[in-house]
């Protein structure tokens, strides 16, 4: 309930934002007397598109904390905690990157990575994924995240589901205006119920095309990620096993605002399309098939 709370209200307030900027700016005046000023609808297409993705993404990290309950160790003395922090810290060095925060929730098995710069991100993995796997397989695992970091997916996956977005929005509106003045021959001023019909359900359609391209990137990324802890463990095995246990293990639900960078996920059937992880055997079996 906490979490799904938190993500309706994360969504009320980045749409309370973006439409008093869009009224500041002046780009919601798209529809005008004279017809559709496009320059103006790119305009809003793109900040409605790129806004809420970069907001999203710059609240990342304390939404990801609060959803999960994820406890900062970077400074615990716990003997497990410094083991865990140590290895991230290893892997960070050798990827080029700073420092990350390092995070334990309670969960199943699982782990992530979030936040909106390289420098200053952070991993967090379950309680979960520290009971059922040994400490190489954990090292793998956290090598996996910090690997999504060094390769800036978070930005890259912010970048576009922006892109995306921006078409949704831009081309919805362009077809709803063409459907209401010609299709239906609307002569009002004013947009007529085409308008807002059509751009309703292109918004849902186009949104459900958008949604699969973006997971297909996210699968791509995932296995350039497998690839990278496989080079910061300096061998691919340890990945490779933790991929086999993982596939037998309930990966357990992330919070939205970070299931794209979980180490697993469960595709099956149609909504393998939208799903952001590819299945555990693909995965596996391109990791045995790179060089």
């Amino acid at each position: 309930m906490k979490r799904i709370l938190l993500f309706v209200v994360t969504n009320l307030a980045v749409m309370l934002v973006l439409g008093i900027a869009a009224s500041v700016l002046g780009v919601n005046r798209f529809l005008t007397a004279e017809g559709l000023n496009l320059g103006m609808l790119l305009g809003f297409a793109a900040l409605i598109g790129f806004g809420g993705a970069i907001i999203s993404l710059l609240m990342s990290k304390p939404v990801a904390k609060w959803s999960t309950g994820a406890q900062v160790i970077n400074d615990s003395s716990d003997p497990t905690h410094r083991w865990i922090v140590g290895t991230v810290e290893r892997f960070a060095q050798k990827a080029g990157i700073g420092m990350p925060e390092v995070a334990i929730y309670q969960g199943a098995p699982n782990a992530f990575a979030t936040g909106a710069f390289k420098n200053s991100a952070l991993v967090a993995v379950s309680t979960g994924l520290l009971q059922t796997m040994n400490r190489e397989e954990v090292e793998a695992v956290i090598g996996h995240e910090v690997a999504h970091v060094a390769n800036g997916d978070m930005v890259t996956m912010t970048l576009i589901q922006g892109v995306m977005n921006t078409f949704v929005v831009f081309l919805s509106r362009v077809i709803g205006y063409f459907v209401d003045k010609v299709v239906l021959r609307n002569q009002n001023e004013g947009p007529g119920i085409g308008y807002y019909v059509t751009t309703i359900v292109l918004d849902i359609v186009l949104g459900v095309l958008a949604a699969i391209i973006v997971a297909w990137f996210s699968r791509q990324r995932e296995y350039r990620a497998d690839a990278g802890a496989a080079q910061l463990m300096g061998n691919k095995r340890p990945m490779i096993n933790a991929l086999a246990r993982l596939g037998g293990m309930d990966p357990g639900q992330l919070p939205q605002s970070v299931a794209t960078m979980g180490i697993n996920g469960r595709p099956s059937g149609l909504m393998a399309l939208f799903s952001s992880h590819p299945p555990i055997e693909d995965r596996i079996r391109a990791l045995q098939q790179a060089q």
